[in-house]
């Protein structure tokens, strides 16, 4: 009976507790159900621009499910490529054949170079093939035409001449010389060097929000907010307050985790330092008044931890490091919600891509966005704890 009685009085706290039933019964669905449709998309085809390359060849690029786009002059492959959002390019003249990979994703370049292989052997065979079926039907022409000239001389004579077997012999195939350039990185570049920024973006956003949310809640089960809101103090200066005190240790958080991940973890870093720090610095700010006004929802810790399924690990899908460009239209809207797409994307065009402000102003613009967003809902937000 005491058994009974303590499993009754848990599954009465829960029955009570619809925050948790929620959490333990349809966020997981929620999130495998992304998961799901984030693993089901379409796969998207390499994108490749040609320069003298033969229709031939073209058509095998095209049998590998590549996409092509020819083009008949171009004086800058670099700039070309990232005008036109190509995964690489082929120009040849000659024997010599130019490849630029954009290589912002090493596994694409990889696809491509095998895929480009595949494709210059079969058109190797196939010209072989070709060549060695017309020097057949070549040397048979000859054959019957020495064969008529001994039967016209033997007829003239009455000498019979032996005419020898034709025998065409294939010339050795002249080799291609493929030289090989990069846009962004080189040939060891590997799949984490490209998704490193977007990790460093990831947990200084996760731990400014964790931490930025049970801080916040204890400064109210502990009376000290409601104390601080019986006074004069304006809602707007309390929110600043709060904000520059917490930003002090998220700006020294954001500095140790960028340093350490370029100069002690030797991440790829093309870009400023001082912009990998500002991004990493809105980020934090975005996840500091995130978190501030989350907890306003929570009574204690464990509440706080509770929004981490909800918060957090929708933007982990949906930040960069699985490819978005094959997923239904609705999946990419998602994905332009989530403050840490932009910081990732912001984050990979200053260390991968080594671009400076106007290559991610749109992203900085739109985490700014956010963080003002999210404060001004804290200033609403803090209306209910004033008393008096």
């Amino acid at each position: 009976m005491r058994v009974m009685a303590i499993v009754k009085r848990i599954a009465n706290q829960f029955r009570r507790d619809k925050r948790t039933l929620a959490l333990m019964f349809i966020a997981p669905l929620i999130l495998i159900t992304l998961i799901n449709y984030l693993f089901d998309g379409d796969a998207v085809d390499p994108k490749v621009g040609v320069q003298g390359v033969s229709s031939e060849m073209v058509a095998q690029l095209k049998d590998t499910d590549i996409k092509v786009k020819q083009y008949d002059a171009v004086s800058n492959v670099k700039n070309t490529i990232k005008s036109d959002d190509l995964d690489a390019f082929i120009k040849q003249d000659g024997a010599d054949v130019q490849l630029t990979f954009e290589n912002s994703d090493p596994g694409v370049s990889k696809q491509i170079q095998m895929k480009l292989q595949a494709a210059l052997m079969a058109e190797q065979k196939d010209a072989m093939k070709q060549l060695g079926e017309s020097m057949q039907e070549t040397a048979a022409k000859v054959q019957q035409s020495l064969a008529a000239v001994a039967k016209q001389y033997a007829a003239q004579t009455g000498q019979q001449l032996d005419i020898p077997k034709v025998n065409l012999q294939i010339p050795d195939q002249q080799q291609l010389a493929i030289s090989t350039g990069y846009i962004y990185g080189d040939a060891d570049t590997t799949f984490f060097d490209t998704i490193g920024p977007i990790f460093i973006g990831f947990f200084v956003f996760f731990f400014v929000f964790l931490i930025a949310g049970i801080s916040f809640l204890r400064e109210r089960t502990t009376g000290t907010l409601e104390r601080l809101m019986a006074t004069p103090i304006k809602r707007w200066e309390l929110e600043t307050g709060y904000l520059l005190g917490f930003g002090i240790f998220a700006l020294a958080q954001s500095i140790i985790v960028a340093l350490y991940s370029i100069h002690v973890l030797d991440m790829v870093q093309m870009g400023s330092i001082w912009y990998v720090l500002l991004i990493t610095l809105m980020l934090a700010m975005v996840a500091l008044t995130l978190g501030i006004l989350l907890s306003t929802f929570a009574n204690n810790e464990f509440q706080i931890v509770q929004f981490i399924p909800i918060v957090i690990v929708p933007q982990v899908l949906f930040c960069g490091i699985f490819p978005l460009e094959g997923m239904a239209d609705w999946l990419q809207w998602i994905a332009h919600i989530m403050p840490l797409y932009y910081g990732a994307d912001a984050l990979t065009s200053i260390m991968v891509k080594g671009e400076g402000f106007a290559g991610f102003a749109t992203d900085f613009y739109i985490l700014v966005g956010f963080a003002l967003v999210f404060m001004i809902l804290n200033i609403f937000a803090l209306k209910k704890y004033r008393k008096i």
